[in-house]
């Protein structure tokens, strides 16, 4: 420990935390554009530059560790003008053009100027033209608005190991791109969004749908049927002032058959289908020998998208299984299409996912188009969702609680926890214990695959076998899962893991990279917390229990894995190697 003086107030912290981190403790917010508590302190934006009594020069707080005896000053006049003096001259290098903004009036940028009042330019502009980058589909590439902060190309890096994103030249020539000058969509980039997550402007956003959205709704001619994602209920209230994590299931609901759709379903009845399908998939494997070992999920399309580009060996272990919403949009064109005698080329399956690359997933030819028609014709982000809901104008605090449509809508426990890391894995186990004991598990929480440490892994006793478990979230974690499979088909011997679970992004799905900006190890603790307590108070918290899942392989599917069910609900995957590593 040491002790130091932070503005007069003493305080005492870790050796090794740095003088931002210190005064935070003694409620001082020193500002930052460039520092994000998920990455590494870069020290680009010198917003953070403080005063060391005794010392003849400022330092940059977010990088200079607080020292035994160190009397700090993080605010008076000259820190003060000089940060204002900074922030000045990073808008002579931006765009005036906020009120058109993807980040409009929640920029970190825009509201630190208002912050210091400042009212005019000081410096001649000097803004380079550079065409924005929309080649991806899914998220939009503005370099003019780039303040060089360096954080997409740390979480692009460090944190998902794609390496889609760098800096190029010089100066003030500075700017964001794939390396090469290449389009986005040439690049290794997976449209996990986690860039547009963590840039503080609007330099990455993500691609706009709501007007695709309202057009659909508008048409008379159109069945417009909506779904929505478990981390989406758990996120979309911070837009609206909810604390942190408040489950806003039943209220969304109402709000989309207010915002004029038909049906309303819910994402978590296609995560219990996928389990049905997915544990049957284990239980062939593990139990019955039918197929390689280990055997890891595909709910993630930036996964299945990393896979394909960078690890096409591990196809043999995918799963081949939809996501579930690619499920409930399949299902919603034939099964709900027929049971409601609705012509499922005028239905528009809208999903509300946490997740930017959904949008890619969706566009995937072959298998996405299993009905016969675009299983999922437009999907959204809960951020989109924030702006459709302000822009209807309904009071989202106020509005009532109602049920979803039940055929395609009623979940189990284990269908919501999906939106947390581990949650798929978990829900899986407790469905394949039963399809291999018949016996229902006395307890059905997995408490070691839960939490953000970033692989975990452990075992689960299943009739007296051992099932070896990994779970990995943020891309980076899954070269060390990837690489122990490896080492030991090399080495000819047995799988170090029998089940695995990959999500893209860090936390799973509740830190989506369409999820409302700000995202911290806090918030998406929270935002699973919520999701955890909706799974603690269902009645029902096996996907097989869930009595709408029965009827639908009772009444249509046959039976998981059969003829009907590997066609609607199952995909295939192929090579498609962009660089070597």
């Amino acid at each position: 420990m040491v002790k130091g003086v932070i503005n007069g107030i003493p305080v005492e912290v870790k050796a090794g935390t740095t003088i931002l981190e210190a005064a935070k403790q003694v409620q001082i917010n020193i500002p930052t554009l460039c520092k994000h508590p998920d990455l590494i302190s870069s020290a680009a934006c010198g917003l953070c530059v403080v005063k060391i009594k005794k010392l003849n020069r400022m330092l940059r707080a977010c990088t200079t560790p607080l020292e035994e005896g160190m009397d700090v000053q993080t605010h008076d006049p000259e820190i003060v003008e000089t940060r204002r003096t900074v922030l000045e001259l990073i808008l002579s290098n931006h765009p005036n053009d906020c009120l058109t903004c993807g980040r409009n009036n929640n920029c970190e940028l825009q509201k630190l100027v208002a912050d210091f009042g400042i009212r005019e330019e000081s410096f001649e502009k000097f803004v380079k033209e550079i065409p924005a980058d929309d080649s991806t589909g899914t998220i939009v590439l503005e370099p003019q608005k780039c303040i060089k902060c360096g954080r997409c190309v740390e979480v692009c890096q460090d944190i998902q190991n794609v390496w889609a994103l760098s800096f190029l030249e010089r100066g003030v020539h500075t700017r964001i791109s794939p390396a090469g000058d290449i389009k986005l969509a040439e690049s290794p980039c997976v449209q996990c969004g986690q860039c547009s997550a963590h840039c503080p402007t609007g330099a990455i956003f993500e691609k706009d749908d709501t007007a695709k959205v309202w057009r659909a709704i508008q048409d008379p001619e159109k069945y417009c049927v909506v779904q929505i994602a478990p981390a989406v209920r758990v996120a979309i209230g911070e837009a609206f002032g909810f604390p942190l994590g408040t489950n806003l299931t039943r209220k969304l609901y109402a709000l989309l058959r207010r915002l004029g759709f038909e049906a309303v379903f819910d994402t978590n009845f296609g995560a219990d289908v996928t389990i049905m399908e997915e544990a049957s998939e284990f239980v062939e494997r593990f139990v019955h020998k039918k197929g390689t070992l280990p055997l890891i999920t595909t709910c993630c399309p930036s996964w299945v998208d990393f896979m394909e580009k960078f690890h096409p060996d591990m196809i043999d272990h995918f799963s081949s299984c939809k996501s579930p919403h690619e499920i409930v949009g399949a299902l919603a064109k034939t099964y709900f299409a027929k049971e409601k005698k609705i012509d499922p080329s005028k239905m528009v399956m809208v999903s509300i996912m946490p997740c930017t690359s959904k949008k890619y997933e969706i566009t995937r030819t072959g298998e996405m188009f299993a009905s016969g028609f675009q299983d999922v014709d437009i999907a959204i982000t809960t951020r989109e969702l924030a702006r459709m809901i302000k822009q209807a104008g309904l009071d989202f605090s106020h509005l009532p609680e109602e049920n979803p449509d039940h055929l395609l809508g009623d979940y189990t426990g284990a269908g919501v926890i999906f939106g947390a890391t581990g949650g798929v894995m978990e829900a899986a186990i407790r469905t394949a214990y039963f399809l291999i004991t018949e016996q229902k598990l006395p307890k059905v929480e997995f408490e070691n695959v839960r939490g953000l440490k970033g692989v975990k892994e452990t075992s689960v006793s299943v009739d007296g076998q051992e099932v070896r478990i990994a779970v990995a979230h943020g891309l980076a974690n899954v070269e060390f899962v990837l690489d122990k499979i490896r080492e030991a088909k090399r080495k000819k011997e047995p799988v170090p893991y029998h089940f695995v679970e990959v999500m893209a992004c860090p936390g799973g799905c509740v830190g989506g990279g369409g999820q409302p900006y700000g995202v911290t190890d806090e918030l998406r603790t929270a935002r699973a917390r919520g999701i955890y307590g909706d799974d603690e108070g269902s009645a029902l918290r096996c996907s097989h229990e869930n009595p709408y899942v029965q009827k639908l392989y009772n009444e249509f599917l046959g039976k998981p894995l059969g003829k009907k069910s590997h066609h609607l609900l199952h995909t295939a995957y192929k090579s498609r190697p962009i660089y070597k590593r």
